[in-house]
């Protein structure tokens, strides 16, 4: 019955969202998977999925094609931070315990060959992959690692600490744009690469230019992700200290002028994901269901 009403509360699309934007049709994924399904990644395309188990246990990746489930990896934490690569390949990090020290891999792998490579191996601290046309770029202890695909870096932004870093044909260039007491994680560029979007914590989703001028605050939303170049999609939920009470898929405008709730607060519905072409948002809820809505942005 719970999750019949779970159902029902993400399914019932809030048709007055933000202007020029319309819920087409929601459903739900992979309903008969037999394991909960949490931090789902859409492709630029739209067409495959990465999502991982309980416990933030492996890595799997969906193809709406044929809707077929591949296992790519049973490790630890290879769900979170994953990402489709410019090239084709899909990115990702493990991680692993040494007496009582974390240690962390970049991986990619290939879903047409279906074999795995080594980035960078058992690094202390290391960054999620940066996506990059030709490969992926990678941070850690053994200074930026570039994949042989690489041709030209083009632009792509990351956080460290309270900084976001903005890397133009090479060059890096670092922003602190507003005080944050414990630093700032999920930095993305628009799709037209115009605008960097963060999220501070104590201040919630910032928008800014490429060269670290604000351009909107959004407030205490997590997990955003880009709708096109003009909307963000992200997480709002509360909690009381030891779980969540409530949580949410809303919508906004990047220049913060509208914004909307997508899913009701009693759906628990979290951790959104977008396509490219800004029409589709996947997300789960807390039982581990996924979901994929579809939406129509006219501006």
């Amino acid at each position: 019955m719970r999750r019949l009403l779970l159902f029902l509360a993400t399914c019932l699309p809030l048709l007055a969202i933000a202007q020029g934007v319309t819920i087409t049709s929601t459903e739900p994924l992979l309903a008969d998977f037999g394991s909960a399904a949490y931090y789902p990644v859409l492709s630029a395309d739209g067409q495959k999925l990465l999502f991982t188990g309980e416990n933030q246990q492996g890595l799997n990746l969906y193809n709406f094609s044929d809707q077929k489930v591949t296992e790519i990896t049973t490790a630890e934490r290879a769900g979170f931070g994953a990402q489709f690569g410019k090239d084709g390949r899909i990115y990702y990090t493990t991680q692993k315990r040494v007496d009582g020290l974390c240690y962390r891999s970049a991986m990619s792998y290939d879903a047409v060959t279906k074999s795995t490579s080594t980035i960078v191996a058992d690094q202390r601290i290391l960054q999620m992959p940066c996506m990059v046309n030709g490969g992926a770029v990678v941070k850690s202890t053994k200074g930026t690692i570039t994949t042989s695909g690489v041709k030209d870096k083009g632009t792509y932004v990351y956080t460290k600490g309270s900084k976001v870093i903005v890397v133009k044909n090479g060059v890096e260039k670092s922003y602190s744009p507003v005080e944050s007491y414990a630093g700032y994680l999920w930095a993305s560029l628009s799709p037209d690469g115009q605008k960097v979007m963060f999220f501070a914590a104590g201040k919630g989703i910032v928008v800014m230019d490429l060269n670290g001028n604000v351009l909107a605050q959004l407030g205490k939303y997590e997990i955003p992700c880009w709708l096109g170049n003009n909307y963000i999609v992200a997480q709002n939920s509360k909690d009381d200290g030891y779980t969540y009470t409530s949580s949410q898929i809303v919508l906004m405008k990047a220049d913060g002028s509208n914004f909307k709730a997508l899913t009701a607060p009693e759906s628990m519905t979290m951790q959104p994901t977008t396509d490219a072409a800004g029409d589709k948002i996947v997300y789960t809820n807390a039982e581990g269901q996924l979901y994929l809505m579809k939406v129509n942005i006219n501006e």
